[in-house]
């Protein structure tokens, strides 16, 4: 995740108080629980990468011998095979 997890809640809050400040929303929930989910779906977003970069380590530990002995080169493997997911998912980064 690029930015500090700490940052969601405030961020989050920010965008919902702004968009009913120029009322762009009508709430139907509370504050808090517009400020909840919103702070849920930006963590959920910010997380992509890391799930995906989780994914790339276990694929290549099936390849963890061949990368030890020095026949592979680990990054160029890890980023090739994360391209490739990327590509295949149509995932935003």
């Amino acid at each position: 995740m690029r930015i500090p997890k700490t940052w969601v809640k405030t961020m989050s809050k920010k965008i919902v108080l702004h968009l009913m400040d120029v009322d762009l929303i009508e709430p139907r929930a509370s504050e808090e629980t517009l400020i909840s989910e919103t702070e849920a779906i930006i963590m959920n977003e910010l997380m992509v990468e890391d799930r995906l970069n989780e994914e790339v380590r276990e694929l290549l530990k099936k390849h963890e011998a061949q990368i030890d002995r020095g026949r592979l080169d680990y990054k160029r493997l890890f980023e090739l095979t994360k391209q490739k997911l990327v590509k295949e998912r149509d995932i935003v980064l």
